[in-house]
């Protein structure tokens, strides 16, 4: 394996060895605190633009299932068709493997997709960085090759407009209602989700403008970078409120933050995000907490919603939004992911509740 180097803006390094592809790499450097989940990690479009830092120490040790698709062309065991976070950076990563469902290892997965892998780096001393100073760009950098590569950009890209579909793709037509989903990144187990509770799904592109269709509802997905780049996703979906009062919406991650910007909040940068299998929120007016799936970097500032508006659930570490409803359209969305693939599954109620919205 070749020596490579993590080299931080502020000029912090961090020295290991190569176990994926061997190519140098730039991009906004960002930690999971998750102990599983890396196939699904990897896959999740909302990742692209990120050297992804796993904290758990050990990773790889159970190999990377087969990369197989269902008849409706999505993928059984990832969230996506390919990977999209540009690196992974481990402490120790596991040549060996072992799981009854595992096809290949790590390391040969990621040099078949063209992606760096880093192990020993101390994340520990990676990850107190990150939380002191907030998330930074940084290079992964070959020592004996030069640093041929530029400065990597997050903020002010639409990473949307990279991932999102190009084209219509329709899912279990003839379902008992019909949605469309904007696509802004969307995870499989999203689809899935909505698939295994027989909604038609119509997923269209992020920018689409879906307000001349007859459909029953709208749910907005999860995607990467800054939502305040998806200015043409949110003037359709105002437009869609203005004209269709009565009809369900929901929006999970990044849908949450259009939602709110839909409805005339504003949207800040966390200092470090939330990358997570265990994050605590609590539904308001209740005293209902769960444990819920997370991977943003962006959050609602709650104090700017408008009076028809509220927050759904809030964040039991910081306070910070989970999610908003309005007072008496059937319109919500989550922060978090309840569909958490992989990670808790306390909140997919999420989606029956949507489901109730459509069929009432």
């Amino acid at each position: 394996m070749k020596d490579v180097t993590l080299i931080l803006e502020d000029g912090t390094q961090f020295h290991g060895q190569s176990f994926g592809y061997d190519v140098p790499v730039a991009g906004e450097v960002v930690f999971n605190t998750a102990m599983t989940g890396y196939p699904e990690s990897l896959t999740d479009p909302s990742y692209a633009g990120q050297l992804m830092v796993l904290t758990y120490p050990l990773v790889g040790n159970y190999g990377v299932p087969p990369f197989s698709f269902a008849p409706n062309g999505l993928p059984v065991y990832m969230e996506s068709n390919h990977i999209y976070a540009s690196a992974i950076i481990v402490a120790d990563y596991s040549k060996e493997y072992s799981h009854w469902n595992a096809q290949e290892s790590l390391g040969d997965w990621l040099k078949r997709e063209h992606v760096p892998g880093i192990t020993g780096i101390d994340t520990r001393r990676l990850t107190m960085v990150l939380r002191e100073h907030g998330v930074m760009m940084g290079k992964i950098l070959f020592d004996d090759q030069p640093d041929n590569i530029p400065d990597a950009q997050y903020e002010g890209v639409n990473f949307v407009d990279r991932v999102s579909c190009k084209e219509i793709i329709r899912y279990n037509e003839g379902g008992r209602r019909k949605v469309v989903l904007v696509d802004c990144g969307v995870k499989a187990n999203i689809i899935r989700c909505l698939i295994d509770r027989n909604i038609e799904v119509i997923r269209v592109p992020w920018n689409y403008d879906y307000t001349h269709m007859e459909i029953d509802g709208v749910f907005l997905a999860n995607g990467p970078g800054d939502p305040d780049m998806c200015g043409e996703a949110v003037e359709v979906l105002r437009r869609y409120m203005a004209h269709h009062p009565h009809s369900p919406i929901c929006g999970i991650c990044m849908g949450n933050q259009l939602l709110a910007k839909a409805a005339g909040a504003r949207i800040y940068k966390l200092k470090y995000g939330h990358r997570s299998h265990n994050q605590p929120v609590r539904e308001l007016g209740t005293n209902h907490c769960y444990i819920t799936s997370q991977n943003h970097g962006y959050a609602v500032d709650a104090s700017t919603l408008p009076s028809d508006w509220e927050e759904f659930f809030v964040n039991m570490n910081d306070g910070s939004n989970e999610g908003i409803r309005h007072k008496t359209s059937p319109w919500f969305s989550s922060q978090f992911h309840p569909e958490a693939c992989s990670g808790p599954v306390d909140t997919e109620f999420i989606f029956d509740r949507f489901v109730k919205t459509l069929l009432s």
